[in-house]
């Protein structure tokens, strides 16, 4: 009997299983695009948007020795330098700071970003990699509207206590004739002052030295509020070397060796850094308590004065903030001697102008100092004698002992009762009595430009007169005028307005409490660190448009500090008679700062 075929179906049967087997084929095939559709978008967003989050912790922060972690100080991601140079060991742990890395899907390349804190912001910008000048990085900030610091970032050198804190713990080597030691105490401002006659208030009055600036102006400088130890973002560098008191160890007895090494060594120490090849120093300041000439020993003889710091070639590039600058040299820049006042906010100086502006003033005009019989170019004496024989004029003789001139009290009290002070040369063009006059409300009277006019361009007007009065040196020679009869002139409103002006410009003229704040006014810190930051973004964007001054003239520096906002071109000027006097002539240099020594050696004898 034929067995039948298994493949002898029903016709019917047979349609049936095939159009059963090509449904599950092609479900199969659905199931599967599916399954690769699902595995595409999982590797897209899961796999590659989690690498976006994917942290690099090989971003690390220096926190240098200068600041104690009570201190305030923003802390930012410390980049890549522009040099192989190892950077030093840290001497604390060194905190990890992460950086995200920042994946270009399109471009199938990563890019580092680096997230910086200020406050509550965060801002995440690339890089910059390939940039053409090493501190675009800097430049950049400025532009970051969100960021309150943008543009006004300072970086501090940690350096070697040598140049610094160890001059401190030798304080009685700082001076001759003066125990410094008291003067260091309370972040440089000294011993507070005793109001006993009620001549201050009670609290923000220090006994401070006039040449104490150096640690007052580093003291500030670790509350100042955009601090960064990332240096890329910096729009200055400042280093912290007590240049003042350095020099004023070896001024008398020292060969000149002794009187520059520790200058020598510190150019050294910063050439090696990355921070100074960025610009070659010229993004770097420091800043000194005494006058410019202690630092500009002409020669190399050993009985010529001072030491040569601002004559060393890697020096003329930085800045350097000095109570009496060179009209000649520009290098140095002036800023404003420490006065007694050091208010620790802003109701302090409020409270003290309201006082100075309700205060009876019975002199027309007072004089604080002693003659200078060496100097024959000196009008003390003539003022001192209009001074006398006038019944509107009040003196403060200083020349000999325990003089009142010593006593804050004695000083501030004539100050605040005159409605003009005297203000002449000294030893050098400069004198601190010009700045305790302004505290005490009363209007300066300068005899030559370069006791304030010249100097002090960043806190002062440009406009003199209405915050002075100016009678040239040889009107007093030649007995053109008397003083009395010069100031008398002035019309009471005129008087007025020049007082009021004097008054508003207390806050620029003195140094806050180094220890706290002041919230809305600008004290001459802020004042002098903001016109360094000016000076460097100018010559870094001169830099990077191609512009240069082939035309500049240092020996005429003089004028271009009081040139008006984007005027360029000096001319002939009203003051040059006073500034056509040789830079090695005794009125002016190293014969200047070794009378004023002298001065202060008489004082305390």
């Amino acid at each position: 009997m034929r067995r039948r075929s298994p493949t002898n179906f029903p016709s019917e049967q047979m349609e049936k299983g095939a159009g059963k087997n090509q449904n599950t084929r092609i479900c199969f095939l659905a199931s599967l695009s599916v399954f690769f559709w699902m595995l595409l978008l999982y590797f897209h967003f899961i796999v590659l948007g989690s690498s976006t989050s994917t942290v690099d912790q090989s971003g690390k922060l220096e926190v240098g020795p200068m600041y104690s972690d009570s201190q305030p100080i923003l802390v930012t991601p410390q980049m890549e330098k522009p040099t192989t140079e190892p950077e030093p060991k840290p001497k604390k742990p060194i905190p990890v700071i992460s950086e995200p890395v920042v994946k270009n899907v399109e471009k199938k390349e990563a890019k580092p970003a680096v997230t910086r804190k200020i406050g509550p912001l965060v801002e995440t910008t690339e890089s910059g990699e390939g940039e053409k000048y090493p501190f675009t990085r800097a430049l950049r900030t400025v532009e970051n509207k969100s960021d309150p610091c943008g543009g006004r970032y300072i970086y501090v050198h940690d350096l070697p206590p040598r140049f610094n804190e160890d001059m401190l713990k030798e304080c009685r080597s700082l001076s001759l004739w003066t125990n410094m030691c008291k003067f260091t105490t309370n972040a440089g401002l000294g011993p507070p002052l005793e109001n006993v006659e009620g001549v201050f208030e009670n609290t923000s009055w220090y006994a401070t030295n006039q040449f104490a600036v150096d640690v007052i102006f580093t003291n500030r400088m670790k509350q100042y509020e955009c601090l960064t130890n990332d240096s890329s973002l910096a729009a200055a560098v400042f280093v912290p070397f007590y240049a003042g008191f350095d020099i004023a160890r070896y001024l008398w007895g020292f060969n000149i060796s002794r009187r520059d090494a520790a200058s020598l060594d510190l150019v050294d120490w910063l050439m090696k850094r990355p921070e100074w090849r960025v610009m070659g120093g010229k993004d770097h300041f420091l800043v000194a308590g005494r006058i410019t000439w202690d630092f500009r020993r002409l020669t190399e003889n050993e009985g010529d004065w001072g030491n040569k710091l601002l004559f060393l070639p890697a020096a003329r590039n930085m800045s350097m903030l000095v109570v009496e600058s060179s009209p000649w040299n520009a290098n140095d820049f002036g800023i404003p001697y420490p006065t007694y006042f050091h208010p620790a906010k802003d109701a302090d100086v409020l409270i003290w102008q309201d006082r100075m502006r309700n205060l009876e003033r019975k002199w027309l005009f007072s004089f604080a100092g002693a003659p200078r019989p060496g100097n024959v170019k000196s009008i003390r004496g003539q003022i001192i004698d209009q001074c006398k024989s006038s019944k509107v004029g009040k003196l403060l003789e200083c020349d000999f002992g325990e003089s009142k001139c010593h006593s804050p009290s004695s000083i501030m009290q004539m100050f605040q009762s005159s409605l003009f002070c005297l203000q002449p040369q000294g030893d050098s063009y400069t004198r601190r009595s010009a700045f305790d006059s302004m505290l005490a409300g009363c209007i300066p009277v300068f005899f030559h430009p370069g006791s304030a006019y010249a100097q002090y361009t960043w806190h002062l007007p440009r406009d003199y007169t209405t915050y002075s009065v100016f009678i040239p040196e040889d009107d007093i020679r030649k007995k053109n005028i008397t003083i009395e009869e010069r100031l008398s002139q002035i019309p009471p409103e005129k008087v007025k307005a020049m007082r009021e002006e004097v008054i508003n410009l207390i806050p620029r003229v003195v140094y806050a409490d180094p220890r706290s704040k002041l919230e809305t006014f600008k004290d001459a810190f802020d004042v002098s660190v903001q016109a360094i930051i000016d000076k460097v973004t100018k010559a870094r964007k001169d830099i990077v448009e191609g512009r240069t001054d082939d035309n500049f003239i240092e020996e005429i520096s003089w004028k271009y500090a009081l040139l008006e906002e984007g005027q360029r071109e000096v001319g002939p000027h009203e003051w040059d008679p006073f500034f056509a006097k040789q830079k090695d002539g005794n009125a002016d240099s190293g014969e200047a700062a070794k009378n004023s020594w002298e001065n202060e050696q008489r004082q305390h004898s």
